[in-house]
């Protein structure tokens, strides 16, 4: 038998966590299953409102069973799935396959075709108990992924950062870029295929490069260098602070935002860009120091 916590768990936030942790007070010798769905449920019905993503399939799992999760059941969403009586999902997914003794949902849950199903329906059947949760109430306000990700986008990552409980994170490959960096003594990670992530705002940014095992300190700039005439769109580059010789093109890379520093700028000139750079830079790796 097992206890299942079911939901789409964007972000493992806060209020995630609390579910994952009534679970594991509840667990004794039984296992937990998160039970989550991919892709996001939106983007199979109307793609053009999906909402970006706060943590891609592989850091989601591996995030649910930091926060107590012995298993972790990936659904693939698909118009099909989402066709299926709520009866048959509660009776083919939880009680023949996953074999749940205890069902943990948030207050909002819905579940079977049109999301006819939901906490009452659920709390009805016998054949497991269901617990009900509201997610965990932050200066009056639910914690939700659609808060951390309005967030994000405005560039707050320190309250991104309070509501995860982690610094956010983009996940991608290192691709060529304008190479202005290394010019000026200040080589860049230009992290790329990080298309539906959660991107922040325009700026720059305190935080963390990692690649393989190594996890520098960096300073982060997201924009389009409007000092430069030229530039190709809009980036999203780390500088790993006080290294040098760094050869990371085509590695799989994390940058993770710890702090907002300032807006993006537009210099009159190199000597000014270069001037702030450094005060960046200092002040980067006076926060990754704490």
């Amino acid at each position: 038998m097992s206890i299942v916590v079911i939901g789409n768990f964007d972000g493992v936030h806060k209020g995630h966590q609390q579910i994952l942790n009534r679970a594991k007070a509840l667990a004794g010798d039984e296992k937990i299953i998160a039970l989550t769905f991919d892709p996001h449920p939106v983007s199979v019905f109307a793609p053009e409102r999906a909402p970006s993503l706060l943590t891609i399939l592989s850091d989601k799992i591996e995030l649910l069973k930091i926060h107590n999760a012995d298993q972790v059941a990936v659904i693939k969403f698909t118009k099909e799935f989402a066709a299926m009586a709520p009866e048959d999902f509660v009776n083919k997914v939880l009680v023949e396959q996953l074999k749940a003794s205890t069902v943990i949902v948030g207050a909002n849950f819905t579940y079977g075709f049109k999301a006819a199903g939901n906490v009452e329906s659920l709390s009805k059947h016998t054949e497991f108990e269901t617990v009900v949760l509201d997610l965990q109430a932050d200066n009056d306000e639910s914690i939700s992924s659609t808060r951390i990700r309005k967030a994000i986008v405005e560039g707050n990552v320190e309250a991104a950062r309070e509501m995860l409980t982690r610094p956010h994170r983009l996940d991608g490959i290192i691709v060529h870029g304008e190479k202005r960096g290394r010019e000026i003594g200040y080589p860049t990670a230009n992290l790329g295929n990080i298309d539906g992530q959660t991107i922040p705002a325009d700026g720059v940014y305190a935080g963390w490069l990692t690649v393989g095992i190594d996890r520098w300190p960096a300073a982060i700039s997201i924009g389009t260098n409007p000092t430069f005439e030229g530039v190709r769109g809009r980036q999203v580059e780390a500088y790993a602070l006080d290294q040098v010789g760094l050869d990371l093109y085509t590695k799989a890379a994390t940058i993770e935002f710890g702090w907002r520093l300032r807006d993006t700028l537009k210099f009159d000139g190199l000597d000014p860009l270069l001037e702030q750079m450094a005060k960046d830079c200092q002040e980067a790796r006076r926060l990754t120091e704490l």
